[in-house]
């Protein structure tokens, strides 16, 4: 004799079609702790609720005798479903929301039709969570394409940033973490380069990075060569010293560890994705308010944006001259996108989808006005992770989705899955505290991060974002100056940072000139706070020929100067007139003196190697 069911039961409108559909949704989210029936079936068994009152709403009857009706019935469901969702937290103790939730329950049971309506403009029309196995396929191969740009792109500088003449160089830098860190060091700053660092060593390490990113774009060997490119690239990032700051080096090592948890299959690392990407334009807005620049607030940031960031391209110059008004426009649509859109991503589907078309096109603007290297590629990359092999699968050949069908295969060991699902949870909880680091706090009232958020920083898997917190108002530009008396002096032109005034902006990404970069940073402060620069003035005197390359005209190309100094000048855009009548992209007035003039004799007394032990 079978044992008699106990279950709560949800009676609905069997003739209401998108009671059904919510219906159904419950069903496959319940676990089957609930039974499922329509008033037509079920009417008789409960005779203390007449026939209007089925029609009118659902009713819950749970095995202690207690029912209840409507959008309290619906949200006792919820509760059992997602005990910890943001809504059934809010029905339960937000004052209010039942009462405004029972409200618009009544509302949208007396006009179902409209009920319909919304559900599907937000959700579709098939309740049921599409697969992401072509949406995880495609985001591999991008994160692939964006190690292969980063990696080709250091390579060809390698020896000129951390190589033995190089402006940093690499063995000061690791004798200077022996002697902070003692036998720590390799585990507070974790690099292939404690093993060797030979100049072989340090261009053939991103090198090998690009073969293997190859591999992932390809689909051979995925995973390892994930893992391998991570360790590679945070070898570089720790390596790199003052050349290895930035904000996208970091995403890419947070997006390149995802990647790796994503070749499980399993939906935890999918998720932890999506919250990456609100993190991450979250975070951009949020600096933008907390860091207090007026330009932001009063909307004028574009005003100098364009103009002052470290490397225009030709749009650039059109867009600085557009309309006040328009720039006015852009700069509220930004604060728009960053700091509300982001809560988008945790509402319905085609709500989150139609913020990762925002956010695409959001990256792609930048990337049309600026040379951000494959920063903005990389996010267009993590905003993928908003859509679904529904969506996807109408914009690439059947052959592709069926090779992800088969690739993507969620992993059945148990040990895989619960060693993601640990760390998928200490990532989260690790990131939840950076965030929350950000957020104001009382003068005095400190902030000390816990043993877990050390550790996770330790390998950059979780990391803060906010670019352009601060506006700059005047753009500064360093030019380097060479002579052999000291009296004719010639300038130095940088391949990419503006130099010449005739010379049109350039566009360059995904590669990133790191020195060019630093030179914007250094325009910022003094000479004595950026070492490698020093380094670069006595590596010219010295006729080095990895600084050599640095520069689209040499003036003195058979010998190296006998001085060389650096001058400070502020650019600005010409305007429309001006650029008509003498074809000139940039005008420039002279400030002053940003190092001064020294010789081959005073250069060989300095300590290149002390100096290079960086930032």
């Amino acid at each position: 004799m079978s044992e008699p069911d106990t279950r709560s039961v949800l009676v609905y409108d069997g003739d209401c079609a998108i009671c059904c559909e919510w219906i159904r949704l419950f069903e496959r989210h319940d676990g089957g702790d609930i039974r499922y029936r329509p008033y037509q079936e079920a009417a008789p068994d409960y005779p203390e609720v007449d026939l209007d009152g089925f029609k009118a709403a659902i009713w819950l009857f749970e095995p202690d005798g207690r029912r209840s009706e409507g959008a309290e019935a619906a949200f006792r469901v919820f509760r059992d479903v997602r005990p910890w969702s943001v809504l059934a937290l809010c029905h339960a103790r937000v004052p209010g929301f039942a009462f405004l939730s029972s409200r618009f329950y009544r509302f949208f049971a007396r006009h179902r039709g409209l009920l319909a309506g919304l559900t599907h403009w937000l959700w579709g029309k098939d309740f049921k969570p599409p697969p992401t196995r072509l949406t995880t396929w495609l985001f591999l191969r991008l994160i692939g394409l964006v190690y292969l740009a980063a990696l080709a792109s250091f390579a060809v500088q390698a020896k000129l940033l951390i190589g033995s003449h190089g402006l940093l160089p690499l063995s000061g830098w690791l004798a200077a973490l022996r002697a902070s860190f003692g036998d720590e060091a390799w585990y507070q700053v974790p690099m292939l380069f404690w093993l060797a660092h030979s100049d072989a060593t340090i261009q053939w390490l991103p090198i090998v990075g690009c073969l293997l990113a190859v591999l992932v774009m390809i689909g051979i060997w995925t995973r390892g060569a994930l893992i391998a490119l991570f360790v590679i690239y945070l070898s570089l990032y720790n390596a790199g010293q003052s050349f290895m700051t930035f904000q996208w080096d970091l995403e890419l090592l947070e997006a390149g560890f995802l990647a790796v948890l994503l070749t499980t299959g399993l939906r935890a690392p999918f998720l932890l994705g999506r919250w990456l990407v609100f993190r991450f334009m979250f975070m951009g807005g949020l600096v933008k308010i907390l860091a207090g620049d007026e330009s932001w607030r009063d909307l004028t940031a574009l005003d100098y944006h364009f103009e002052t960031q470290p490397l225009p391209s030709p749009l650039a110059w059109y867009a600085h001259h557009l309309p006040e008004g328009i720039l006015m426009t852009g700069v509220a649509a930004t604060l728009v996108v960053e700091l509300l859109l982001p809560f988008l991503i945790f509402t319905s589907r085609n709500l989150r989808m139609f913020a990762g078309c925002v956010f695409v096109l959001f990256q792609a603007s930048i990337m049309l006005t600026g040379n951000y290297n494959f920063f903005n590629i990389l996010t267009i990359a993590l905003c993928l992770l908003l859509f679904d092999d529904r969506a996807l699968a109408r914009l690439v050949p059947k052959r592709v989705a069926a090779l992800a069908e088969r690739r993507i295969v969620p992993t059945r060991s148990r040990v895989t899955r619960l060693g993601t699902w640990i760390v998928a949870a200490v990532l989260f909880v690790t990131s939840l505290e950076l965030l929350w680091r950000m957020m104001p706090r009382e003068e005095g009232d400190g902030f000390n991060y816990s043993w877990l958020a050390r550790t996770v920083s330790v390998c950059q898997c979780v990391n803060n974002y906010g670019p352009f917190a601060v506006m700059t108002r005047q753009r500064y530009e360093i030019v380097i100056e060479g002579s052999n008396d000291g009296a004719d002096w010639r300038e130095y032109d940088f391949w990419y940072k503006p130099g010449s005034l005739s010379r049109r902006p350039g566009w360059i990404v995904p590669h990133q000139p790191r020195v060019d970069w630093q030179m914007w940073f250094a325009a910022l402060g003094r000479a004595e706070r950026n070492p490698w620069f020093t380094n670069l003035l006595v590596r010219i005197l010295l006729g080095e020929p990895e600084v050599r390359s640095l520069f689209r005209t040499d003036p003195f190309p058979d010998d190296a100067p006998g001085y060389v100094r650096a001058r400070f000048y502020l650019y600005e855009f010409t305007t429309p007139d001006e650029r008509a009548r003498t074809g000139n992209w940039w005008k420039r007035r002279l400030v002053g003196d940003y190092f001064p003039a020294i010789g081959l004799k005073k250069a060989r007394t300095i300590d290149i190697g002390r100096e290079g032990v960086g930032q």
